[in-house]
């Protein structure tokens, strides 16, 4: 079989932009180049994201002119920094233990650095007097906690390795002397300053995006019937692994080797993007084909010249390589409303909400309800 069609078959992801930051190297998954780790709200634990959204309540009174601090920037940096201090345990205080450490700043190379970097602390936050290096769930450098460290938990101390207390440095740092975060580019400036990396900030971003669109929560008081139940089965899988042909009407499953990358899904219980679709149709007793290409057969179909405006809730959302060419359709999503769809992208990441623009060539919809 082609590549293309051998693609096509089982529904996975288009290329997209972006490269791995220069702090935490991230797996990259293969198949489209995007980032090989979850984006939903599940990926956080939980005290961690109180510590996230503590700071944002907060940095006003440190930074007042700041604009458009919002807790999904505060996540993308500890994604990339720390994957959220993953392996550590977090104290109802926020005290994360074992403390986080960077590689010894000396300029040997180890870790990426090239810049030798001196002491500043005696060894006081990262444990070590023979040079400098970042510490805590944002790997904040103890030069520069001297200026941005604030006690945000009540302790009477800033310890950039408690998660509120660093949370809030960050949110102080980020935010400068006022910038406007809601402002992509003051954002992007912002994140450079955080890390000189043009990769680093690229990455960052398209955290904060996945964040940001799994923090929103469909509005569906209006969607009612069939249409609410199909939102409603594929909504609750949120976080479910991405499976290379994993899933069917029964619900999520193990998938198959290979896709044309070699990610395998054979040891993968979840769902690829036309098993999800497939799953949460049958749940309002609607069987679709099983592939993202034979799904746009099914229904009225929606034509892309006619603009996402013409989508409603439930709808399915297709992407081709070559729009207007349905055999060229490679994934699939379901509308949820508000230009989001319930979306499983590709190998290495869970179902999760994304912008109806976050995948390349849209191809319209198809109505079945």
């Amino acid at each position: 079989m082609g590549g293309l069609l051998m693609f096509a078959a089982v529904c996975c992801a288009a290329p997209v932009s972006g490269a791995v930051g220069a702090v935490t190297a991230l797996q990259m998954a293969a198949d489209g180049g995007g980032i090989a780790e979850g984006g939903s709200v599940a990926d956080i634990p939980p005290r961690m994201l109180t510590a996230y959204k503590r700071a944002v309540l907060q940095v006003g009174r440190q930074v007042p002119g700041c604009v458009g601090m919002a807790w999904p920037v505060l996540a993308g940096i500890a994604k990339v920094e720390s994957n959220h201090a993953a392996g550590r345990t977090i104290a109802a205080g926020g005290d994360i233990r074992p403390k986080i450490y960077g590689v010894l700043l000396d300029g040997s190379g180890a870790g990426g650095n090239t810049t030798a970097v001196p002491d500043t602390d005696g060894g006081k936050w990262d444990g070590t007097a023979s040079g400098e290096r970042a510490v805590g769930p944002f790997q904040i450098l103890p030069s520069t906690w001297e200026s941005v460290g604030t006690d945000a938990n009540g302790d009477e101390r800033a310890d950039p390795h408690n998660a509120d207390d660093a949370a809030l440095g960050a949110a102080v740092y980020l935010c400068g002397n006022g910038r406007n975060l809601a402002q992509r580019s003051q954002l992007s400036a912002a994140i450079l300053q955080y890390n000189h990396s043009a990769a680093y900030v690229a990455n960052v971003l398209g955290w904060i995006d996945q964040y940001t669109a799994a923090a929103r929560t469909p509005d569906l008081g209006r969607v009612s019937g069939k249409a609410g139940g199909v939102i409603a089965a594929a909504l609750a899988q949120r976080g479910v692994p991405y499976s290379w042909g994993g899933g069917n009407g029964s619900g999520a499953s193990f998938g198959i080797c290979c896709s044309p990358s070699g990610k395998s899904g054979a040891a993968i219980r979840g769902f690829d993007c036309s098993g999800l679709t497939t799953y949460a149709y049958a749940r309002v007793g609607i069987r679709l084909p099983r592939t993202a290409a034979a799904q746009a057969s099914t229904g009225r179909r929606i034509p892309a010249s006619l603009g996402r405006g013409a989508l409603r809730a439930g709808d399915l959302v297709f992407y081709a390589y070559a729009p207007g060419r349905d055999s060229t359709i490679y994934h699939v999503g379901i509308y949820v409303g508000g230009g989001q769809m319930v979306n499983a992208p590709r190998p290495g990441t869970v179902v999760r909400l994304d912008a109806v623009d976050a995948m390349s060539g849209y191809a319209g919809g198809a109505r079945l309800l």
